[in-house]
């Protein structure tokens, strides 16, 4: 999918969308302070070969030379390309290359096995997949491995181009509400939208030192991330597996300024003081934080004992939406259970591009606090629609406003703030991964002891939510065999129960609908 010339040309006479491109902000950091520090790997890399700590100088050159293997495999404009990799430096070098090439990155979690790849390699048209030594793609998947085909190795030398801004740079997956997960394409023009609005929220410049614990698959480790470090210049750190003393570690090692981290970690650590009382944190001065809902007590006491500023994003992989930031809401309760409505008075000025409208379940706009409605969302940084094949329904109402499927509600005295009611969807989301009950729905349906079932999340305190599979049984059946059926399947780990409950009917509504809000746990 791609943006309409319509909506090109009114958002770039806004000066809402410009001419800037990824590799164009990879070559300006690389021209300003190519012997600057740039990327570094994380002490516990999951890939292998050595831990890597490049300037902006050797990272443009690295660049270059993968840009020449990919180019030397037949990769060009329009293709795409595959990548499935840890956080890291390698990660970076085969995103942006492939981006220099005019191809589009399709990126996988680490933690996708046979089963999900299966899926998703013939969806995204990719022709090649970019990958560890150790391969999860089906076989006769074309493949160019980290270290094996890659390391070291020069190709044709890629050729100089003017990238459109319009070029699809990448195609994200989400898990909805339906089994497979859906193609998200996005392109220069509305990733550097996203950029600009997650640059600006923790204001960042060319002094700070970002360290990165989300995968670099999703909305979170690249707009909130990765693009904010082009933006600007600063340092890249990366941190993949996630491993607490590790990440805890790279803060007081690094001198981190910035870091994301879910709310459910935020709680943990602030109630946990020993740990903190052993790390070295002097140099975090902000912590961007979202997914879920934000606990008042958890942003204030970040603020109040350690002068920590939470920032409160909202969004999805579609379109980011709002934010709470310290700047325009400095009293954290505020800034934790509220967003500044777009457009009102007070509002961060980035957000005067986002429509937003609330609407009722019988189609009608509500204009009047306290009422719930779902969100729908216009603007820079909403997509172009799902990549054919991947959605059986518009998410675009008749005046392309984007349906999230969440539950706002207008508040404040004077209608200044959106409050977050709760999700419509169902999705669980697991430590930042979202997870869609419909998929393992439809496989716990052939297990030879279930005779139905319904999985639904249920609250952890470092995960934020983990999955439970609730399952009406026709024979013996336990925990442990829903997770060896499931492994059987090929599916990814995180996606695994790690709840059984038995029951002797699902709750369903009158046209037997299950209801999933009576399953919540």
């Amino acid at each position: 999918m791609t943006h309409s010339a319509d909506r090109i040309a009114r958002y770039t006479a806004n000066g809402w969308w410009t001419g800037d491109t990824i590799d164009q902000l990879l070559r300006t950091q690389v021209a300003a302070r190519p012997d600057k520090t740039a990327i570094v790997d994380p002490p516990n890399k999951a890939l292998d070969g050595p831990v890597k700590r490049l300037t902006w100088g050797q990272l443009g050159a690295e660049v270059d030379r993968v840009a020449g293997v990919l180019r030397a495999r037949g990769v060009g404009p329009g293709d795409v390309v595959a990548v499935q990799l840890p956080n890291g430096v390698e990660l970076a070098v085969s995103f942006l290359a492939t981006v220099r090439l005019g191809a589009t990155v399709t990126p996988f979690p680490v933690q996708y096995r046979a089963y999900e790849l299966a899926q998703l390699l013939p969806l995204s048209g990719a022709g090649l997949l970019v990958t560890g030594r150790e391969s999860r793609a089906p076989a006769g998947t074309p493949t160019l491995s980290w270290p094996g085909d890659l390391e070291g190795v020069t190709g044709a030398e890629a050729p100089g181009r003017a990238a459109d801004p319009a070029e699809l740079v990448t195609i994200c997956w989400t898990s909805g509400t339906e089994a497979t997960p859906k193609g998200v394409p996005r392109c220069h023009y509305d990733w550097l939208a996203v950029e600009a609005i997650c640059t600006a929220a923790p204001a960042l410049t060319g002094q700070d030192v970002i360290l990165n614990p989300f995968p670099m698959v999703n909305m979170a480790g690249i707009g909130g991330v990765f693009l904010p470090w082009l933006r600007v210049g600063a340092v890249l750190v990366q941190h993949h597996p996630f491993d607490l003393p590790t990440y805890l570690a790279q803060i007081a090692a690094e001198r981190v300024t910035y870091t994301l981290a879910p709310p459910a970690l935020l709680t943990l650590l602030l109630r946990e003081k020993a740990i903190l009382a052993r790390a070295d944190i002097s140099s975090l001065t902000r912590i961007g934080s979202g997914s879920a809902p934000l606990p008042p007590p958890m942003v204030r006491g970040w603020q109040e004992e350690h002068g920590i500023a939470i920032i409160n994003f909202f969004g999805s992989n579609e379109g980011i939406a709002l934010l709470s930031d310290p700047a325009h809401m400095p009293d954290p309760e505020v800034r934790a259970r509220f967003f500044p409505r777009p457009g009102a008075p007070g509002a961060p000025e980035l957000l005067d591009r986002v429509r937003t409208k609330l609407v009722a379940p019988d189609g009608k706009e509500i204009t009047e606090p306290g009422v719930p409605g779902e969100l729908y969302l216009s603007g820079p940084t909403v997509f172009a629609g799902y990549l054919p094949g991947t959605a059986s329904v518009d998410p675009f109402d008749e005046d392309g406003y984007l349906r999230t499927g969440d539950l706002f509600e207008i508040a404040g005295d004077r209608g200044q703030y959106l409050r977050y009611v709760d999700r419509a969807k169902d999705i669980i989301i697991r430590g930042g991964m979202n997870i869609a009950p419909a998929e393992l729905e439809a496989l716990l349906a052939g297990h030879p002891s279930v005779a139905e079932a319904a999985v639904a999340g249920y609250p952890d305190d470092v995960l934020g939510e983990k999955v439970c599979a609730v399952v009406v049984p026709k024979g013996e059946i336990d925990l442990q065999s829903v997770v060896a059926f499931l492994r059987d399947q090929g599916i990814a780990s995180y996606k695994l129960p790690e709840r059984l409950e038995i029951v002797e009917a699902l709750p369903r509504n009158p046209v037997g609908k299950i209801l999933k809000r009576e399953l919540r746990l």
